[in-house]
């Protein structure tokens, strides 16, 4: 890839409290000629980008030169860059094929990440499947699976150094046997992990609003953020995935609104831009294109979630615990 393949754009001078962006498209010319184009488009902040199609096992060898090019642009323009592991991984599966297979696909992002200069790689935190001997739940023997299994690529993250992506875990939305929804829930899961100073969270608004956290209700997010920092501890919150939720609250569906536009609402997003424990933490949108213009499907929302930063610096919103 030469230069003149590669978007332009200013560096921020001063970085955003809390840089925002999307889940970009990288098919077709790639992390640069159109991650990052479409990242120019919707005026982004911050990207996150599949390294592997997200619901397969396939783990494609990535472009040196083009992990290079996207790795340099970030670096030129302050531009944080996170990686989405496949949906398919489960370290909680009473398959052992699943289990081997979701190794090979974490290690694969991982080293991609690294790769193409990501700060994380979210994975989703699993469930339990299938039934334990009588009937009952699984969930203690799929907790000692993500140990087995997630504690050896956590040590291989100890040998990349400062090269080193955080694993950032990811609450579901409460659906079928959930390992973790529930902010409470990520004390038990981080357990598993000892607790290891590369582990973080991604906490996706939608998915906690779908599995009980009234984020709409007054002070209803900073209620959440207390439970989520009182579980894992403080400075473990490294993304946030911004969506509002088509369904009520509790409703335990992983359906994404608009910002705004679901059952979450705007004033929601404005006391968590507000909040102490998000400073400095990126915002990634998930939400549904907005428009049918290629490349500026997520442009309103991004300017709307701008627009609830400055508001909330301006106004200090006081915080409810």
């Amino acid at each position: 890839m030469t230069s003149t393949d590669r978007p332009t754009a200013a560096p921020a001078a001063t970085p955003p409290r809390n840089p925002i962006g999307a889940h970009v498209p990288v098919a077709g010319r790639g992390l640069v000629g159109t991650g990052i184009a479409y990242n120019d488009e919707i005026g982004g902040e911050a990207v996150q980008v599949f390294v592997a199609n997200p619901r397969g096992w396939a783990t494609p060898a990535g472009d040196p030169a083009a992990d290079a090019a996207f790795r340099e642009v970030c670096a030129e323009r302050g531009l944080p860059a996170y990686v989405h592991a496949p949906y398919l991984i489960n370290f909680g599966s009473d398959n052992p094929a699943t289990r081997e297979r979701s190794t090979h696909s974490l290690r694969h992002s991982l080293l991609r990440g690294a790769a193409i200069g990501a700060l994380g790689v979210v994975v989703h935190t699993g469930s339990a499947v299938g039934t334990a001997p009588g009937g009952g739940s699984r969930r203690a023997e799929a907790l000692g699976q993500v140990r087995s299994d997630l504690r050896p690529l956590l040590d291989e993250l100890d040998r990349l150094g400062d090269e080193a992506p955080w694993l950032l875990l990811e609450p579901t939305a409460g659906q079928g046997r959930s390992l973790c929804s529930r902010m409470e829930e990520l004390a038990e899961y981080a357990q598993a992990l000892d607790h290891h100073p590369r582990v973080g969270v991604c906490l996706d608004t939608c998915h906690a609003f779908a599995a009980g956290h009234d984020l709409a209700a007054p002070g209803g997010m900073g209620r959440a953020l207390a439970a989520l920092e009182a579980a894992i501890g403080p400075g473990r919150l490294r993304l946030i995935h911004a969506n509002d939720s088509k369904d009520v609250v509790g409703a335990r569906k992983d359906r994404h609104a608009n910002i705004g536009d679901g059952h979450i609402g705007a004033d929601a997003f404005r006391e968590l831009l507000a909040h102490p424990a998000t400073a400095g933490v990126p915002l990634i949108l998930e939400t549904p294109d907005r428009s049918a213009a290629p490349g500026f499907g997520h442009a309103p929302d991004v300017r709307l979630l701008k627009a609830l930063r400055a508001e909330a610096a301006r106004s200090a919103v006081p915080v409810t615990a």
